[in-house]
């Protein structure tokens, strides 16, 4: 009990503290719920609408959620240009002209609430929109005006994304394009400068070599025939001395050693296209020929010849060969000759297809490089090409408003009555928090002093404990002052500091306007 009357005492000496705080928190807020004019506040609902045309049909090129696309909408109407035209073209404010841009935006940005409910999984988000004006009819105009602004952005938003997104794919498809008929044109010229050792004619080029190669041998076959029948035709001559057993022996048939000789004289000559004449085996078979030519000289040294007329002329000039003769080997010589020619010009062209050959691997490799390149590039086309058909198919969806978009489920109305302040609350809170703060006001004061006042301060900072304390007696006459005093200061307290508060609000400035700055400033309303 003792404590609780000492904390009384406290309380009344410091009551003049507390009594000027309540006060003055206690009168600027009675005069400032008096004082604020009524405030309108007209609001406006906004939803998110599904697409109209189902998404496995035809679905929009604008991938944005319900929920990003309220934010969007939300940061693109609150920038300071709309906020500067709206609040100038409507005069929202008394002395508009007066004020700074700055000060319109912070104002106007203060007085409009926007808040998105919903966004959650199978659930449409919506937007409430709400404007405060000091005139009725201004919250619904500002209102209109932001559903006009919230739903031309919004349709250009989504018909600028899928715009671009078509024009995007319309310039991919046309690069693509170019770079397929470059490609193309690439190979083309490629195939024309490598026509001759194509892999496409490798098949018939080796073919042809093959042929050429069986060519060759049948010509070498051909010409070592013409050089046997030549020998023969010198043979004959030299043993026989007559020019017609040449002719005759033409006709007859050939010997067992001459068809051995035919055979090796072949085996040979084919020997020599593949082998040097240093090679062994070529050795070998010249040795055979040369021992079968001996064979068939002696064979035809034994043969008797036919019965001779009477000498001629040409028998007895053993120098000169006859003339028929003479016919006979140019003719052997002249095919020779033309075979000899035959094998150059076949033999050039073996070696032509030999190196045409041998190019066509790199040939082969580089154009299917090309040739992947171009693939990649049809493929890359392809996929373009399916793109492109689907961004058109989107660009019409959202041309035509049959995707997803903002729609106003609730227009804004004209407020028939004031919805703030609420003056009852302005007042009692002003009041209230005027109290806690005089009485917090008191316990900090006292927090602050040290000075030891009671016997247990005194034992508590000294460390003394005292006998007794005598307390200070004041006569009659000092307690009449000293109530009087308090009493006085009271009632200037209580008169003066509403008086200086309602002075300050008609001299110098309106309560209701500094209110509105500072709550202009913090962002909030009453």
């Amino acid at each position: 009990m003792d404590t609780l009357w000492y904390y009384l005492s406290i309380f009344r000496r410091r009551f003049h503290y507390f009594l000027i705080v309540a006060t003055v928190m206690a009168a600027v807020s009675v005069i400032a719920a008096l004082s604020l004019p009524p405030a309108y506040e007209s609001r406006a609902i906004l939803l998110v609408e599904s697409p109209q045309i189902p998404e496995e049909l035809a679905a929009s090129t604008v991938r944005a959620s319900a929920l990003e696309q309220l934010q969007v909408v939300q940061q693109r109407l609150l920038t300071r240009d709309n906020m500067l035209a709206i609040a100038r073209r409507l005069d929202v404010f008394e002395n508009i002209g007066q004020m700074n841009p700055d000060a319109i935006v912070t104002a106007m940005r203060g007085r409009t609430t926007i808040a998105i409910a919903g966004g959650r999984r199978n659930e449409a988000p919506v937007m409430t929109l709400s404007f405060e004006a000091s005139a009725a009819q201004t919250t619904a105009e500002v209102l209109n005006e932001y559903l006009v602004l919230i739903q031309t952005q919004d349709a250009e938003f989504r018909q600028g994304r899928s715009g671009e997104t078509l024009n995007f794919f319309v310039r991919e498809v046309e690069r693509l394009s170019q770079e397929l008929d470059l490609q193309g044109q690439t190979i083309l010229a490629y195939k024309q400068a490598n026509s001759e050792v194509l892999p496409d004619s490798l098949q018939f080029r080796l073919n042809q070599q093959s042929v050429f190669q069986d060519r060759l041998i049948q010509i070498d076959r051909e010409a070592a025939e013409l050089e046997s029948q030549r020998t023969r035709l010198l043979q004959l001559y030299e043993l026989t001395g007559d020019v017609n057993n040449t002719a005759t022996a033409e006709n007859r048939p050939l010997t067992p050693q001459e068809r051995r000789l035919e055979a090796a004289q072949t085996e040979l000559a084919e020997a020599l296209i593949v082998f040097s004449r240093e090679n062994p085996r070529v050795k070998v078979l010249e040795a055979r020929v040369a021992q079968l030519e001996k064979d068939v000289t002696a064979v035809l040294a034994l043969t008797p010849a036919p019965p001779a007329d009477e000498p001629t002329e040409a028998a007895t000039e053993q120098a000169q060969l006859p003339a028929v003769l003479v016919v006979q080997l140019s003719e052997v010589d002249s095919r020779i000759e033309a075979l000899g020619q035959q094998r150059s010009q076949t033999q050039e062209r073996l070696d032509a297809l030999s190196d045409g050959i041998d190019k066509t691997p790199a040939v082969a490799i580089a154009l299917e490089d090309m040739n992947r390149r171009y693939a990649s590039l049809q493929n890359q086309y392809e996929q373009a090409e399916a793109r492109l058909s689907k961004a058109q198919t989107g660009d019409q969806i959202e041309t035509r408003s049959r995707g997803q978009r903002i729609v106003v489920i609730e227009q804004p109305s004209i407020p028939s009555q004031p919805t703030k302040p609420n003056r009852t609350l302005i007042a009692g809170g002003g009041t209230f928090f005027g109290i806690l703060a005089g009485l917090a006001l008191v316990v900090m004061l006292e927090l602050l002093n040290n000075s030891p006042r009671r016997p247990e301060d005194i034992v508590a900072k000294l460390g003394i404990t005292p006998l007794t304390t005598i307390p200070y007696m004041q006569s009659r006459g000092q307690q009449i002052r000293r109530r009087g005093w308090r009493v006085l200061l009271a009632l200037i307290i209580v008169v003066g500091v509403p008086a200086a508060v309602y002075a300050v609000h008609l001299y110098y400035l309106p309560l209701d306007l500094i209110a509105d700055k500072i709550m202009t400033k913090l962002g909030v309303r009453w």
